[in-house]
């Protein structure tokens, strides 16, 4: 019997499934972050303690896995992967692949051969992959190298919109009841001042807040999420001009929780009229599956085609702990 291992590191968690050949899940395990550009030797370990998480609960070994494929926060330019190689290395599989892991979510959430993904989770990344094999890589590193956005960013958007109409800049807004509550403060005063006096960051939560004001009429959270609509249209308009995919037939993945779970169209109207623009024959779907599910098929398919009972498998996996 062989067996295939697909991991997912990211930001905040890694997550590792082991199927045998016939498709069916046999383990799984599930660590912290596995993005070494937060923390390299935190990565390692995560990576390290999913994988072997995974292969214990199959009850195999290394030597019995045909083929596994890494898909990772962070494997973005060839420096990255100049750490990623031996680290992965280290885990000692026959056969291997690392990816970025926009590439495992677009594998999970099209079953074309090409296409597009955009990424909005903690942060924001962008991805595509042509008819002839060409990829690219659009974001996914910081504000000040062009990206917008991702809860991170949409968190210190909230913030800073009700700082600025508690200071008289923008009118009043639904986010300040919202904010106060979620942070504990009686007033934005109080928080303003707590917030300087001890260098404190606007927590990811806040991010959420947006789609609740922005779902009851308030226009300031509109506009936020409009503009990261927007903004990721941009990231998908860039890969489809530049693979030259404008007349293909094609998928563009949204994945990430800000594009899956988030409440409303405003962001995802805004990605549906750049795509339609850019490529009228690309259909806009979200994501419906656990990303790992795409890292686990693209180990099978680095050994041959993907049996029909793995993809039946795990095709509505949705929820990692559900699986």
């Amino acid at each position: 019997m062989k067996y295939y291992l697909g991991v997912d590191g990211g930001g905040s968690k890694t997550y590792a499934l082991v199927a045998d050949e016939r498709g069916q899940v046999v383990g799984k395990g599930k660590s912290g972050n596995g993005n070494h550009q937060i923390d390299r030797e935190v990565a390692r370990r995560s990576i390290r303690e999913a994988t072997e998480m995974a292969l214990a609960a199959a009850g195999i070994s290394r030597e019995q896995v045909a083929s596994a494929c890494f898909g990772l926060a962070g494997a973005d330019r060839e420096a990255d992967f100049r750490i990623l190689r031996p680290m992965i290395a280290e885990l000692d599989f026959a056969k291997h692949e690392i990816h970025c892991d926009t590439i495992i979510a677009m594998r999970a959430g099209t079953s074309r051969p090409h296409g597009v993904v955009l990424i909005c989770g903690s942060g924001t990344n962008g991805a595509g992959l042509s008819p002839a094999g060409e990829s690219l890589q659009v974001g996914g590193f910081t504000y000040m190298t062009g990206d917008f956005g991702g809860g991170m960013a949409l968190a210190v958007e909230a913030f800073r919109t009700v700082v600025r109409a508690w200071d008289g800049r923008e009118a009043e807004t639904a986010l300040t009841p919202l904010v106060l509550a979620e942070t504990g403060y009686a007033t934005v005063e109080e928080m303003f001042h707590d917030y300087l006096d001890r260098d404190l960051q606007p927590p990811l939560h806040l991010a959420k807040l947006l789609f609740e004001a922005a779902e009851g009429g308030d226009a300031a959270a509109q506009a936020i999420l409009r503009k990261q609509g927007d903004e990721l249209g941009r990231q998908a308009t860039a890969i489809i001009r530049r693979l030259g995919m404008a007349d293909e037939t094609f998928d563009v993945v949204m994945a990430g929780s800000i594009l899956t779970r988030g409440k409303g169209d405003f962001v995802h109207a805004e990605i549906r009229k750049a795509v339609a623009a850019a490529a009228p024959n690309a259909s806009v779907v979200k994501l419906a599956v656990e990303p790992v599910v795409g890292a686990l098929w693209l180990a099978f398919e680095a050994d041959g085609p993907l049996p029909e009972a793995a993809r039946e498998t795990l095709k509505d996996a949705a929820e990692f702990e559900a699986i």
